[in-house]
């Protein structure tokens, strides 16, 4: 049996690599109105004192609207990392990559999402850990 590693609760099935930093800006890849969110906050996250926090694939971030439709620009949400750049390794040995870094929105903490559909691909881990964000996507890799 395969190990997996442990991240604010649920595992996933990866060994995920430190993707992005507090203050990154990122698509928001569902229909909920933003366009692109700056990442303010990692929640439930490990790091160690004095570093400044990371986030990978899978994890709940807080995040920031800086463009979008004007009544949500601004305001902070809570959101779910869906695609990452950074290769990282799955358990089968293949390193994973997409073309961009994408969140999708939540509209609260059990994990709902705000949108009621997700444009392009979500990872597999993200489906692992979020069923719920992974049944709105179009297609799982």
């Amino acid at each position: 049996m395969a190990k997996s590693k442990t991240i604010s609760g649920k595992a996933i099935s990866a060994k995920a690599t430190r993707a992005l930093n507090i203050g990154s800006k990122v698509i928001a890849s569902d229909n909920s109105g933003a366009r692109i969110v700056r990442i303010t906050g990692v929640k439930a996250g490990k790091s160690r004192k004095r570093r400044q926090q990371y986030t990978k694939i899978g994890d709940w971030v807080k995040v920031s609207v800086r463009a979008g439709k004007p009544d949500m620009k601004g305001q902070v949400f809570d959101a779910v990392v869906i695609r990452q750049k950074k290769p990282y390794r799955r358990l089968t040995g293949e390193r994973f990559c997409f073309e961009d870094n994408a969140v999708a929105l939540m509209k609260d903490d059990k994990g709902n999402p705000k949108g009621t559909q997700i444009k392009g691909s979500v990872a597999r881990e993200v489906q692992e850990r979020w069923p719920s964000v992974a049944k709105i996507a179009q297609f799982v890799l």
